[in-house]
């Protein structure tokens, strides 16, 4: 007889080490089954196999598959599943879900031929299981009409229990993996839609697959094999495919699958249709000087990056003659900003560096004519903008830029106040008479993208409104804005049809993923679902959320999030966990975010996040408290908050809070922690410890500075700087501290955890570092993404639970 054993403990309940219980021995008398199907030995042609092995009837059980396996039936106890007249197969499972780390035993007793496995990893001796949704199961094989029983015993807590319902609280797992939708993309007419899906199963493996719908019957007519570029006048699509090393453009009838070659031998770049169909626009890139590979000379602070001596240039390929000629020239190099509806105009911009002055980029922008190359200057030098769209006409153009931009003719506040440069602006541009008109000035959101449409004129942008991202619409003549009735809280990836007042686009809930929508803009239609995101959650359980506002020292209201736990008690006392913004946009109701206050609840903490001073989305004000304060505003809403936030909720345990953040917010936790007491463990990931170093190191250092710090320098402003960088302050740090880095992060290089590290270490404070191999400023890699959250909340579990148990298993003490 065979047995084998796991552990499980306290932990599995998110109890402390002062909360130990009896243990109990529980017998499991059901479980899901499914089978038994017969199987057969196969024919035996010799004794051994090619590597001189017998046969082992226990590989019958690698033909059953532990993923999909459909339930049958509900195992009531007893004797094992069997066939009457043939050898069979089957699998009993259950699930245990743990919110703390878990180690245990179980026993096995009766088949006498069987594997026992644990989320599809074969199980045997002592096993430590993470917080997670775990699926035990048990294949066996049993004779025909088999007497062997199954008796399967859990040795632990009272309080442990298993379970056959497949629904379960929200883990890493579900954040993880699963379907997601993607993008969703429209013809020209508006009729039709593709969707990318993107699958991730549990390991890390990812696929993607697309579906090509029609809008007005809803019916699924097509599954491309590719990503679906559509035609901007026709309703066909692109596909592009390399026959060797020739690079050819197919043009798809959707409707009839016939497929034509409309362009060949195309060269490398990204590349924009014009409207007409009859040329193609590539932006291709070429090679700048070399240095010696040893020894060789930086030019400017960007010259570090790989690849900044590059310079696009943009060539013209005409379909009717399948002519490729070069269009631009020169050292600064040019891209297409967009292309007249007229297909006469081509609207080009080119960067350069300027050091010496703020903004240290300014751009030239261009107007071409698509024939004769004839190019006139329409702003030379110009500071602070972005982006520009042609109008439908072809007599304006629509910029994005900061609120400094054209002289600050869009800016709200005094000379004496520097705006944030990532607080985006709308302006038109008249090109006759360049004159500037402001278009957003005094609206509050910040813009992330824009379309000018040719169906209707109307100009279609997204913007960061407070903590949701919301789709607007324009009026260029009127200078109306209106918020377009979309359906979510995080609208993203829309899409207007380019003949049509037709709108697609993904939106998150604050509850669920990302779900795909299009409506007219025109007749103020419902949005039409094309796929809901909640069936993204499959079994997953997930709390609730609700909004949860103060008002400071100051009278400002401080806007936040409360998330409480699916079966939360208001009679028990919960650990917390605060989060705030990094860079400078709020933290957005955008559900995937790798730091999930869903899944967070599923460990047994309540989450308070908090939009502090600074971020963007609130008015240019609000955003402008960002700029030369190197965290002090700030962080005083975040502590403000926090303890209002635990006045007003008695089940907040006020000893036992933590907070974490990233990048600016890596640097805002370890600031924090220089001003207060009142955290029991704070998170710093990709975090700056010492402002003046990070504005020399990073590959944007300086440039972020010119937002955080505009027109301060550590030879000016020293208070900023040294003062308020939480390195020389290290001494008042006495909370314990991870620090998380990527090797390879060149935004914030890890010599800032690294200082931080160091100083902590030689004052004996509790402080840990956890590097992560190979990764930059956000961690991508799934495996290593794993085990970078499980750092989190073992760190968590550890400081707020009072128990080690996790952080030990992944961080064994070394005796050295």
């Amino acid at each position: 007889m065979k047995r084998i054993f796991f552990y499980l403990t306290l932990s599995a309940l998110g109890l402390g080490a002062s909360s130990i219980s009896a243990q109990q021995k529980t017998t499991v008398s059901q479980m899901n089954q499914a089978g038994p199907w017969a199987v057969t030995t196969p024919f035996a042609a010799d004794t051994v196999d090619a590597q001189g092995n017998k046969f082992d009837e226990l590989s019958l059980l690698s033909g059953i598959s532990l993923n999909g396996t459909a339930v049958t039936k509900v195992w009531q106890g007893g004797l094992l599943p069997s066939l009457p007249h043939a050898k069979s197969v089957g699998v009993l499972s259950f699930y245990i879900n743990n919110t703390s780390y878990l180690k245990g035993k179980i026993e096995v007793k009766g088949p006498k031929k069987y594997k026992l496995f644990i989320d599809g990893a074969e199980a045997g001796g002592n096993l430590e299981l993470a917080p997670e949704h775990h699926t035990v199961a048990l294949k066996y094989l049993a004779e025909p009409s088999d007497t062997d029983s199954v008796s399967i015993t859990l040795d632990c807590p009272a309080q442990v229990a298993y379970t056959l319902d497949a629904r379960h609280p929200y883990m890493v797992h579900d954040l993880m993996d699963g379907r997601r939708v993607r993008s969703i993309n429209l013809s020209a007419d508006g009729t039709l839609a593709t969707l990318a899906y993107q699958t991730t199963e549990r390991g890390g493996q990812s696929s993607w697959s697309y579906e090509l719908t029609d809008l007005k019957t809803m019916r699924l007519i097509a599954r491309p094999q590719q990503s679906v570029r559509w035609m901007p006048r026709t309703c066909a699509y692109i596909e592009e495919v390399w026959e060797g090393k020739r690079r050819m453009l197919y043009k798809v009838e959707p409707r009839t699958g016939q497929r034509t070659l409309w362009a060949s031998d195309l060269p490398m770049g990204n590349y924009a249709i014009s409207p007409a169909e009859d040329y193609l626009i590539i932006t291709a890139e070429e090679e700048g000087p070399k240095e010696d590979a040893d020894v060789f000379q930086v030019l400017e602070m960007d010259d570090r990056q790989p690849g900044w001596r590059k310079r696009s240039y943009l060539m013209r390929y005409d379909l009717a003659t399948r002519l490729c000629q070069r269009i631009t020239f020169g050292s600064r190099g040019q891209n297409l900003l967009d292309i007249s509806q007229d297909g006469k105009k081509l609207l080009v911009s080119s960067s350069r560096s300027r050091l010496e002055k703020r903004p240290t980029t300014v751009t030239d922008y261009l107007l071409m004519d698509a024939t004769t190359l004839h190019a006139d200057t329409l702003l030379e030098g110009a500071e602070f903008l972005g982006g520009a769209d042609i109008s439908p006409d072809g007599s304006q153009l629509l910029f994005m830029g900061t609120p400094e931009a054209f002289g600050r003719i869009g800016c709200q506040l005094p000379e004496s106040i520097t705006p944030s440069m990532t607080e985006n602006e709308l302006f038109i541009f008249d090109i006759a008479t360049k004159r500037v008109t402001p278009l957003t000035k005094d609206f509050d959101p910040s813009v992330n993208r824009t379309d000018w449409s040719q169906a209707d004129g109307m100009i279609y942008f997204s913007a960061e409104d407070r903590d949701y991202v919301r789709l607007y619409q324009l009026n260029p003549k009127t200078g109306s804005i209106v918020a377009l009735p979309t359906a979510g809280d995080y609208a993203y990836q829309y899409q207007t049809a380019e003949n049509a007042p037709v709108m697609a686009y993904l939106s998150y809930e604050t509850m669920a993923p990302a779900s795909a929508y299009v409506q007219n803009v025109k007749k103020n239609e419902k949005p039409q679902v094309l796929f809901d995101g909640k069936t993204a959650l499959g079994n997953a359980e997930i709390g609730t959320c609700q909004d949860w506002n103060f008002k400071n020292s100051r009278g400002d209201t401080v806007y936040g999030r409360l998330y409480l736990p699916k079966d939360f008690d208001a009679q028990k006392k919960y650990p917390m966990i605060v989060y705030y913004y990094g860079g400078c946009s709020p933290v957005s109701r955008y559900f995937e975010s790798p730091y999930a206050p869903q899944y967070w609840n599923s460990l047994g903490y309540v989450a308070y996040i908090l939009q502090p001073s600074g971020a963007t989305g609130f008015g240019q004000e609000w955003a402008s408290r960002h700029v030369n304060t190197a965290g002090q505003g700030p962080a005083e809403d975040i502590i403000e908050g926090t303890k209002k936030i635990c006045e007003a909720h008695p089940f907040i345990n006020k000893e036992k809070i933590g907070c974490m953040g990233a990048s600016y917010g890596g640097f805002m936790t370890q600031y924090l922690q220089t001003q207060t007491d009142i955290f029991a463990a704070a998170i710093s990931h990709a975090g700056i410890a010492n402002h003046t170093s990070y504005w020399g190191e990073g590959y944007w250092g300086y440039n972020y500075s010119e937002v955080s710090m505009a027109n301060s320098y550590p030879w000016s402003h020293r208070q900023l700087y040294v003062d308020q960088s939480p390195l020389f302050n290290a001494d008042k740090i006495h909370t314990p501290l991870l620090l998380l880095h990527g090797t390879a992060d060149t935004n914030v290089p890890i010599i800032e955890s690294l200082q931080m590290f160091t100083a902590l270490k030689l004052l004996g404070r509790e402080v840990a570092l956890v590097e992560v191999q190979g990764e930059n400023h956000h961690v991508l890699d799934y495996n290593k993404k794993t085990k970078w959250l499980a750092a989190q909340m073992a760190w968590m579990q550890r400081w707020l639970k009072d128990d080690p148990t996790w952080w030990d298993a992944l961080f064994p003490k070394k005796h050295l």
